[in-house]
């Protein structure tokens, strides 16, 4: 096996242990939103609070992780950190009993995935080529998602043929999260792309934030604000008469579509244009926001609207992190993560406690509005840097 071939079975790896992580966390999150608003003061506004709250803070240390990664050249170490404290944390939410406790477990954590993201992406990038960076990042997203459709699945069956509780789900999910931690331990190496540099956390920002990278980040960071998360797609599923305990077929359904346009997403943005698949990815979400109030209330419909959102996250969330290396160094590429991260966990603060507000308020017709209108901006923004890229 050549080198090449070698450094890509690191993004096979990599790819496993999200998938075994995405069995444990998705087990637990495709039950979450109902769990909350089972709590003492649960409600949407509270939900889009918890979510808020906890991947802003969550992305706050994703930048300061890719920065420290950057200097120390210790890419594995801040994964298998940030993996630990997650897959430990998850089945405390068995304990909860109040909102405040869900909060402070989903920020712990948010947390872990702030610590192991940055470098993670980063070390994906160090492994292959540049040519073959999006086909790195669609088979990544595809593992991931594939352990995201188990996990709801999981949790459905032990509810429905064992009895299981909620409760029970979450202690579940310690098992497949330990087998995550012994694939980092004993697969996964370390690949750098270059020399130990000086320690640099504002020169560092300074070199990457500016130019075509720092107008990339703005065209992202509008749309992020708009750009709410699954739970509310779960929530509506849930008004249109899904039950409870299928709630996390709905989440399937989200992370199957996700899973199978990863790949070709990646590989389509490789031969067009990232940029142009981005704005692509932009306009699904639109739409699917648009049939969140147009859609009929009945059950089929959640159905729909949750296949579309999946379209969505699986083009975005692929060709977005695909992007970024190319417009840093790559001494620079943990650093440019950290900041793209930071910019999109303070935009989604904003979104999720913005839509979450206005739903519970004023109806799903002014949150969607609200998205809908940060979508369009957005994908005019990245119709104009594709034109001046060209």
């Amino acid at each position: 096996m050549g080198e090449d071939e070698d450094d890509f079975q690191n993004v096979v790896r990599l790819g496993f242990v999200s998938f075994f992580t995405d069995v444990s966390s998705e087990m637990v999150f495709s039950i979450l939103p109902v769990f909350i608003l089972g709590l003492p003061g649960g409600s949407v506004a509270a939900l889009g609070l918890i979510e808020g709250v906890a991947e802003s803070l969550s992305c706050m240390l994703r930048a300061v992780s890719g920065i420290m990664s950057d200097k120390f050249r210790k890419r594995k170490l801040f994964i298998l950190i940030g993996y630990s404290v997650s897959n430990v944390v998850k089945p405390f939410f068995a304990t909860a009993s109040s909102v405040t406790d869900a909060l402070f477990i989903r920020v712990a954590d948010r947390v872990g995935k702030g610590i192991r993201t940055a470098p993670r992406d980063a070390l994906i990038s160090d492994s292959v080529s540049s040519d073959r960076r999006g086909e790195a990042f669609g088979l990544h997203r595809t593992l991931d998602q594939t352990g995201a459709i188990i996990g709801p699945l999981t949790a459905t069956g032990v509810m429905v043929l064992l009895g299981w509780t909620v409760r029970d789900v979450f202690w579940l999910s310690l098992l497949p999260g330990s087998i995550a931690l012994l694939i980092i331990l004993f697969g996964v190496k370390e690949i750098v792309g270059s020399q130990e540099s000086e320690l640099r956390f504002l020169e560092g920002l300074r070199e990457v934030m500016r130019g075509r990278f720092l107008w990339l980040l703005g065209v992202v960071g509008v749309f992020s604000l708009g750009a709410y998360n699954f739970s509310f797609i779960l929530l509506n599923a849930r008004e249109m008469g899904v039950g409870d305990a299928l709630i996390p077929i709905v989440y399937a359904v989200v992370n199957l579509t996700h899973t199978i346009i990863a790949i070709p997403a990646g590989r389509l943005a490789d031969r067009i244009g990232r940029e142009k698949v981005l704005a692509l990815g932009y306009g699904v979400f639109l739409v699917s926001t648009l049939l969140l109030p147009m859609m009929p209330r009945m059950v089929a419909s959640a159905y729909i609207i949750a296949a579309v959102f999946g379209v969505y996250m699986g083009v975005v969330e692929t060709v977005q992190r695909a992007l970024i290396p190319s417009y840093v160094d790559s001494s620079l590429r943990g650093t440019a993560y950290g900041a793209y991260y930071l910019v999109v966990g303070a935009a989604f603060f904003v979104a999720n406690t913005v839509v979450g507000s206005l739903w519970e308020s004023q109806g799903l017709w002014m949150s969607s509005l609200y998205s809908v209108a940060l979508a369009g901006l957005a994908i005019l923004g990245m119709l104009a840097f594709t034109r001046r890229s060209t």
